[in-house]
């Protein structure tokens, strides 16, 4: 018998290569059991590692090396690496579950979808399976099923006493696993099931589970398919006969001595970055002959390469004593060579015996064993064969690159393609590495590039090492019961405002109001866009064609209610917007007298009467604080929020919508400026923005809105964070936001001044950081992101905006969520029409919307559009 098998290992016959595929009895939650075992799989959360620091990244090293040793010692485990194509479909679907809805939010989702269909963003899931128990009676049961398939007689299912003992032994490992850097959760059953199906290529739909588990035949289907086997290759079949999928197996044979994390240690982490040039398509042929030309980055796309690898820890005992064997191993060769060599025993055999002894020291210490791996990487087309070998190429040069050899399992493709299945076995035994747990955890698996919400709007994708669509609601920070402020920095050209309105659209289709003060004027598209996909949505401008407004009777009052706000809120504004020798001489009195006068006589007072009242007093001093004020309500500052109406103008309401308040002209004076040193232009400037900053406070805070969802959005918020009744709004809205549902949404070129307003940063829930280019902007940017200070990062804040060839990438930004990760993301504009609507760049400001006929084109926007990427994978 041991010739026989010394025999069938020479001719490569040997081990499990010739044993049966295995045949399943039961999946259920966090469970595979075949007629040999049981498995308990698991799904792997996958970690933000991009931008991590070193001392984290060593960190979480330690930790997984150190739950690889503990909590999986001695166990046989499987771990799977799988892609799969974003389910653009179910964006739709979760959008229609309550998410949106408002305007023509069905036609806004279908965008995100063709969008999403069209970039074709993989998915990456991470399962780890572990070998739970050999079933009692296998050979028997193994010899009994021959019999049974010859008379048609088969039994499936699992008595419930097993599954119920099985079922405690999963979770009891995985609490123990929970606690890693994976957090490992039980798979469902519908997780399972899919990881089984996927195989075969088949586009039967999963069976449904019945009381939380698959057998039977829903199980059987699970596994129809034919698997042709080839030298280098296999094809699989679909329902007629055709060709569905070509998939070759590739070993790893080879791994270099030493490796280094961040860099070729990270080989399984570096799957996602394997690319390749495929063959071009028919209709890409047709756009060469229309365009004359691809863009390159069409050319390039992700292979997507899966893998497999099956290791088993070994205990530290058991390890090592095989460290010190292979030790005692290299000394007894050391010595011999030293007796009969010229005593030159050579470097190889002097640095085994010292790794070997350093080895040793550091598994006695530390979290340190051996495990023997089997790595397998599964590269698949379903083109042709060409393109499978196109693709296969690709990934041997990619790992080529980085000292690993890579090679196809030349005649071993089923035996390979079996062992990668959930429920089987180790099947070439010849291709092991034994190596420490280092080696394993240091592939990073998990790691890559995790951010941003697990539900909620879509609005670009992640651009890290693990691309992924990246979710973003402006006002789920109240509904998570966190912070909900905002901040989109950067410096002019590089989509900051773009991005903005991107998610201002999101938030307006999830019904809520949207206060936009827009000092560059350049933000009218967005009004143009809303109203296009049906949204309620206006523009202000300050000119006297909206006179009348932004009066503060107007934003202040309340149905059924008196006007009790604007009764302080009115006489303190006029008092600023009167001239200062007025002022000075006691017009403050004959203003509050008026305002009471008007309230008393009018059941819908405006601030254009209490002046016509004050210009038709007794009081000298009256007539002619009446007299002024009548004049500035003529101008293009004073109109809007002391002028008479003239009907054509739609109010502002707190209502579902989006309101654009543009306000170009103002000039807002400094902090340090004394209230005696304004000019005329600052009065009217702090009087037309009192305005803004009363209604802001006033809508944001009051009770009956509570249940609505409110954003308060302001893009080059510096010109507020001036003066110190904008900072005190600004951290008034920040600090009380999650209370009032009210998000806060800045746009600013300026780091270094937000990060001074204390009430604002400490509420920063999200911050998205564009191009800098100044080392003290870098380095507020970098405090605010969570980055360290050093030139690393500020090389790489000024290398955000750009592409390879120092071209502008617009959109391109690197995101801090609510969760304080960091990650690098791409604002994604869904269409070119939808791009050419939000465009602030000087070119769209000549283009004025409809009805706008006083546009400011005058106004130096300088922020241009998100320019809609090309996606390259």
């Amino acid at each position: 018998m041991k010739l026989l098998k010394k025999i069938e290992g020479l001719v490569g016959l040997g081990g499990d290569r010739a044993a049966a595929p295995p045949r399943y009895l039961s999946v259920s939650d966090g469970l595979i059991v075949t007629e040999t075992h049981a498995e308990a799989w698991y799904v792997l959360e996958s970690s933000n590692t991009d931008l991590m620091t070193e001392a984290a990244r060593d960190a979480e090293l330690d930790h997984a090396s150190s739950a690889l040793a503990r909590t999986l010692a001695g166990q046989e485990c499987h771990l799977k690496v799988l892609w799969s194509p974003l389910e653009a479909e179910d964006y739709r679907d979760e959008m229609a579950g309550g998410v949106f809805s408002a305007g023509e939010w069905e036609r806004w989702a279908d965008l995100r979808v063709a969008r999403l269909q069209q970039m074709g963003l993989p998915t990456r899931t991470l399962l780890l399976g572990v070998r739970l128990t050999d079933r009692a009676g296998a050979a028997q049961s193994s010899s009994r099923r021959t019999v049974q398939d010859a008379f048609g007689i088969t039994r499936s299912g699992l008595p419930a006493r097993e599954l119920a003992r099985l079922d405690a032994l999963m979770r009891r490992l995985g609490r123990r696993l929970e606690a890693s850097p994976w957090a490992a959760k039980p798979a469902t059953v519908d997780t399972l099931a899919w990881m089984i199906a996927r195989e075969t290529h088949r586009t039967t739909p999963l069976p449904t589970a019945t009381r939380s588990s698959i057998t039977g035949a829903q199980l059987v289907s699970l596994t129809y398919g034919r698997v042709l086997p080839y030298p280098d290759h296999l094809r699989l079949t679909d329902e007629r006969g055709d060709v569905a999928a070509w998939v070759s197996v590739l070993t790893m044979p080879n791994f270099p001595a030493e490796m280094v994390s961040p860099g070729n240690g990270e080989w399984l982490r570096t799957l996602s970055e394997v690319n390749y040039v495929p063959e071009l398509t028919e209709d890409q042929l047709d756009e060469v002959e229309q365009f004359g030309g691809i863009e390159p980055g069409e050319l390039i796309v992700p292979v997507s390469p899966e893998a497999s690898v099956r290791f088993t820890v070994h205990h530290k005992r058991d390890a090592l004593k095989l460290v010190e064997q292979a030790r005692i191993l290299a000394k007894e060769q050391r010595v011999s060579a030293a007796k009969h060599s010229a005593e030159d025993p050579g470097l190889d055999i002097e640095e085994t015996e010292a790794a070997m002894g350093g080895l040793i020291r550091d598994m006695r210490r530390d979290d340190v064993t051996l495990l023997e791996d089997h790595p397998r990487l599964i590269v698949t087309s379903t083109s042709s064969l060409a393109d499978l070998r196109a693709r296969v190429d690709a990934v041997i040069t990619h790992y080529g690159g980085l000292g690993i050899d890579v090679i196809v399992g030349g005649e071993e493709q089923r035996e390979l393609y079996l062992e990668t299945l959930p429920g089987d076995r180790i099947r070439v035994p010849d291709l092991a590495h034994q190596r420490d747990v280092t080696a394993l955890a240091g592939s990073w698996f998990w790691g890559g590039a995790k951010l941003g919400d697990d539900h909620g709007p879509i609005i670009g994708y992640l651009t890290g090492t693990t691309q992924a669509a990246f979710r973003y609601d402006a006002t789920a920070g109240s509904d998570r019961g966190d912070a909900t402020t905002t901040a989109f920095i950067g410096r002019s050209g590089r989509g900051k405002s773009t991005a903005m309105m991107l998610a201002i659209m999101d938030a307006a289709f999830r019904g809520a109001f949207n206060l936009v003060l827009d000092f560059k004027g350049d933000l009218a598209g967005l009004v143009t866009a809303a109203q296009d996909f049906g949204l309620n949505a206006h523009l202000v401008e300050i000119n006297s064609r909206f006179a009348g407004v932004l009066d503060l009777f107007r934003l202040l009052e309340r149905e059924g209610e008196k006007a009790d706000q604007a009764q302080i809120e009115v006489p303190a504004q006029l008092s600023i917007a009167a001239p200062p020798h007025l002022r000075a001489r006691g017009a403050e009195t004959p203003i509050q007298r008026a305002v009471n006068a008007v309230i008393e006589q009018n059941e819908r007072p405006a601030t254009w009467q209490v002046i016509e009242y004050l210009r038709g007093m007794d009081d000298p001093l009256a007539r002619e604080t009446g007299d002024a004020l009548h004049e500035l309500a003529q101008t293009p500052l004073g109109s809007p929020f002391m002028g008479r109406p003239s009907g054509e103008a739609v109010p502002l309401r707190p209502e579902p919508g989006v309101w654009v308040v543009q306000m170009p002209g103002l000039s807002l004076p400094a902090a340090e400026v004394a209230r005696e040193d304004w000019n005329p232009l600052h009065r009217m400037s702090v009087a037309l923005m009192h305005s803004m900053l009363a209604y802001g406070v006033t809508t944001a805070g009051r009770r009956d809105l509570r249940g609505l969802r409110k954003a308060v959005c302001v893009p080059e918020v510096h010109v507020l964070t001036a003066t110190r009744e904008g900072a005190a709004f600004l951290s008034y809205i920040a600090r009380v936001g999650r209370a009032l549902g009210c998000a806060l949404l800045l746009d600013t070129q300026d780091p270094e001044s937000l990060i001074k307003l204390v009430g604002v940063t400490e509420q920063l829930a999200t911050v998205f950081g564009f191009q800098l280019t100044v080392r003290e902007q870098q380095d507020a940017l970098a405090e605010l992101l969570g980055l360290p200070k050093d030139n690393h990062t500020r090389a790489f804040i000024q290398s955000i905006g750009l592409n390879p060839d120092g071209t502008i990438r617009h959109g391109h930004c690197i995101a801090r969520d609510h969760h304080f990760h960091a990650a690098t993301v791409q604002f994604d504009v869904p269409s070119a029409e939808l791009l050419e609507l939000l465009d602030t760049s000087p070119k769209a400001a000549n283009e004025e919307p409809d009805g706008d006929d006083e546009f400011d084109d005058d106004q130096d926007a300088d922020d241009t559009g998100v320019q809609m990427e090309k996606v390259t994978l």
